[in-house]
């Protein structure tokens, strides 16, 4: 599917502490290109107000030619802008476990599978084995997931994660100076994992502790999705919560 390409000049409210790789931020032009990208889902365009893609894309770092992974990505509504920021040459890596691919399976398929999206590489792999390569990516996204690694339903394909082995393969993967970016629903300061299970929520200084130990240096922040008034008791899917809850979102160098 050939995509096409509208170009708009905005701001970006940004909290950003330090930089690293080629200017820091992915330029703004290019992110509102793809925002802007008529192709895309109504569906999409309505997730934009809730979800901030401008400041998150932006804390990523890419330019055309990078390659950069879409880690958990779901139904690829940041890898189809990722892409738009990195084609012609560049490569997004749309990866999905088997609990995620479950739910979305069947709109992967017909939108970029059957369509071969240009840019857009579709992988379904599982935690302990990421099959994302060696130096191989730019930039890797967790969106709304990473709380999920301390997820426990076997029933549903979640065990026992060693997260360790997860990062140390995201680590791996990424180029000298890469960056991985965190999105995630916070939880009450001092609570660690033990919101996961229950709230699908996790305490931002706990991933920071866990990704910092496993060789990452925090860079840049953001506090574009911040909502204080989310008293962080209630699970992320409750209907008063869905959209609006407080999150992070924080971006490490390799």
């Amino acid at each position: 599917m050939q995509k096409t390409f509208a170009l708009t000049v905005v701001a970006i409210a940004l909290v950003v502490a330090g930089c690293a790789g080629k200017s820091g931020s992915t330029d703004t032009d290019l992110i509102q290109m793809a925002i802007n990208n008529p192709d895309r889902s109504a569906e999409d365009r309505e997730r934009d107000v809730r979800s901030r893609p401008e400041a998150v894309l932006a804390l990523m770092n890419l330019g055309p030619g990078d390659t950069a992974a879409d880690v958990f990505g779901g139904g690829g509504y940041y890898a189809e802008l990722i892409a738009g920021i990195v084609r012609p040459e560049g490569e997004v890596i749309l990866q999905n476990n088997t609990p995620y691919s479950k739910w979305v399976m069947e709109s992967l398929q017909e939108k970029y599978i059957d369509n071969t999206v240009p840019g857009i590489r579709v992988l379904i792999s599982e935690v302990e084995d990421l099959q994302l390569g060696e130096g191989t990516l730019d930039a890797a996204l967790m969106v709304m997931s990473f709380h999920d690694l301390y997820y426990y339903n076997p029933e549903r394909g979640w065990g026992n994660t060693d997260v360790p082995l997860f990062l140390e393969q995201l680590r791996t993967a990424l180029k000298p100076g890469g960056r991985l970016v965190i999105v995630d629903h916070s939880a009450k300061p001092g609570t660690g994992r033990a919101a996961a299970q229950d709230l699908h929520r996790i305490d931002e200084a706990f991933v920071r502790e866990q990704i910092e130990q496993a060789g990452f240096t925090l860079v840049a922040s953001s506090d574009a999705l911040r909502n204080p008034e989310d008293k962080r008791t209630k699970m992320v899917f409750d209907k008063s919560m869905r959209g609006s809850t407080d999150r992070f979102i924080l971006a490490f160098t390799r």
